[in-house]
């Protein structure tokens, strides 16, 4: 029996990843959802409390709030710009939702496709580097920002960043 490829580990440096947590302001996150116990629902209202926008896109919940939010269905129903997907679906889906994205980046101002832990699609981060977008996979941006600005010392863990400075709040 053959084995598969191996898959190469991914590193992201934390200048690239606190770059993007520095400029995007608006996030559209696809899979969010209205339970309260979901992952999506907690990342996104820890985003909200650091002063991001998120916009939940899910058919399921179109035309409902979630966390004070309309939800839209796909990403090219949402009005005005924003900055950045974040994909809160399956790798397998991660394809046509990477895909999406670069069909309406131009329209909507999208600079950076960021999968979530446990979703990657290294055909997908290709297609949306040749586009011009910047791919992350298998990345949190509520735990990359708690770890890049010292949140995650708070419980005991240690993040690896050494710094004397403490970074300012965002507010809406």
């Amino acid at each position: 029996m053959s084995q598969p490829p191996p898959v190469t580990p991914l590193h992201y440096a934390d200048a690239q990843l606190r770059g993007i947590l520095n400029n995007v302001r608006t996030i559209a996150m696809v899979g969010a959802s209205p339970n309260w116990v979901r992952p999506s629902n907690f990342a996104m209202k820890y985003l909200q409390g650091k002063g991001f926008r998120e916009i939940p896109v899910n058919p399921r919940n179109q035309g409902e709030e979630i966390l004070g939010e309309m939800t839209y269905a796909k990403l090219a129903d949402i009005p005005g710009t924003f900055d950045m997907v974040d994909i809160y679906r399956c790798s397998g889906a991660a394809g046509g939702i990477a895909d999406e994205a670069i069909q309406v980046a131009a329209d909507k101002a999208i600079k950076v496709v960021w999968m979530q832990l446990g979703v990657r699609n290294d055909d997908a981060a290709e297609r949306l580097s040749q586009a011009g977008l910047t791919a992350i996979m298998d990345r949190c941006p509520k735990i990359e920002y708690g770890r890049l600005y010292g949140e995650l010392r708070w419980s005991g863990i240690n993040t690896g960043i050494i710094s004397s400075k403490r970074r300012p709040m965002r507010f809406k």
